[in-house]
């Protein structure tokens, strides 16, 4: 996705269940979907997909921002159609490892803050296509590249989870792969549920996005641009560009105020420090330190009859689920406004976003300075300047 693409922000989900068939060989589907749910015991987001020859059902992390698929080949990885990717191949990126003249990349895992280097390899894989409206027929991609992890690398992933699904802003991504072999635009929705009882979905290619109760919810979103950040914000080879999504907020307020924060952090410098990073990885809002305080701050002084506990990490303000009202849209709680491009434009969070059930009958405010993990070695690494980005919460 260019900068010029958008990203589609879901509010509501459906699963769409793989259908018991075998694969087809349909060549253009409009699109296809992708089932999503929120593991309970990590928060991580999970998708699934069929790979290899015979087909297997292979659990995968999605990270939005990730390069590619990575997939750990030592433990149990058997196909007949598996293929290393040759050095010359136009599937191997100009940036690349090379060694017995395969291709090789460092696929990482921004949980646990690991990274290695596998070989790309090709290899079929099997996704639900969708009209937009209901699930169509299981198509497949013969030579499907990814980039093979290690038991090292998959340590912190949720149970079943081998590997991770890259979406980032790459040729390698699951989206540019798909566009690129059933010929539909490079782009993609999703939703994220934030409870791990509703589960979610991706979609990629074009549109409607109709979800329950019969609703395309493409219809009534407001769009924003995506920005690119021309540094890396993550491991990988020295020179490339970030292939994390970013988006310009302007300015952050708190029941229509406006915080009182240093407005060139929002922004991405030269360095590529700063900005507004969407994760999939970090369950949770991370601010940097000096946009943390003028936040909590306010919210904490407008956020007025609930009585505040102990805090349960990584969380600093925790109150008692006695005392607030509950609406539609969560508890009521200050109104929390990202301002985009224009007044006009603006990502608005409730109480069903900003606040989090930490423990029975404790609420505790869903948003932590650079402490709340999981970080990222690179992303995350802390200088004399300080932290380097905050990133939205999905």
């Amino acid at each position: 996705m260019a900068s010029t693409s958008h990203l589609s922000i879901l509010l509501f989900c459906l699963l769409l269940l793989l259908a018991a068939t075998s694969p087809t060989t349909a060549k253009n589907p409009r699109a296809l979907v992708l089932p999503v749910t929120k593991d309970a015991s990590t928060l991580q987001y999970v998708t699934q997909i069929a790979q290899r020859t015979p087909l297997v059902p292979v659990k995968l992390t999605v990270d939005i921002g990730s390069r590619f698929m990575w997939v750990n080949c030592e433990q149990g990885y058997n196909s007949t159609s598996d293929r290393k990717v040759r050095c010359s191949s136009p599937i191997c990126p100009p940036l690349h490892g090379c060694g017995g003249n395969i291709c090789g990349l460092g696929p990482n895992n921004r949980i646990n803050k690991t990274g290695t280097f596998g070989d790309v390899v090709t290899d079929v894989l099997a996704v639900q296509s969708t009209d937009g409206s209901n699930p169509g027929p299981i198509v497949s991609v013969r030579r499907f590249p990814f980039v093979c992890g290690t038991a090292f690398v998959s340590q912190g992933l949720a149970s079943g989870v081998t590997g991770m699904a890259g979406l980032g802003i790459t040729n390698l991504s699951l989206p540019a792969q798909f566009a690129s072999a059933f010929k539909f635009p490079n782009k993609f929705a999703i939703c994220l549920s934030s409870s791990t009882n509703s589960p979610g979905v991706i979609f990629f290619g074009n549109g409607p996005y109709v979800l329950l109760p019969n609703v395309d919810v493409s219809e009534p979103l407001v769009y924003t641009p995506l920005i690119k950040n021309p540094v890396n914000t993550a491991s990988g080879f020295l020179g490339e560009a970030s292939a994390d999504y970013f988006i310009g907020v302007k300015s952050i307020k708190i029941n229509g105020k406006a915080l009182p924060i240093n407005k060139t952090l929002l922004a991405i410098s030269e360095e590529g420090k700063g900005g507004t990073m969407i994760s999939t990885v970090h369950p949770y809002t991370v601010m940097e330190t000096s946009i943390y305080k003028a936040f909590t701050s306010t919210f904490v002084k407008q956020l007025t009859g609930v009585t505040r506990v102990a805090a349960v990490a990584p969380f600093e303000y925790c109150y008692s689920v006695k005392g607030f009202v509950f609406t539609r849209l969560g508890v009521r709680v200050p109104q929390i406004d990202l301002v985009l491009q224009s007044k006009s434009v603006v990502w608005s969070m409730f109480g069903a976003n900003s606040m989090v059930e930490a423990r029975e009958g404790v609420l505790c405010l869903g948003f932590c300075g650079w402490w709340c993990g999981p970080h990222h070695f690179d992303l995350y690494r802390r200088a004399s300047n300080g932290e380097r980005y905050y990133a939205v919460r999905s």
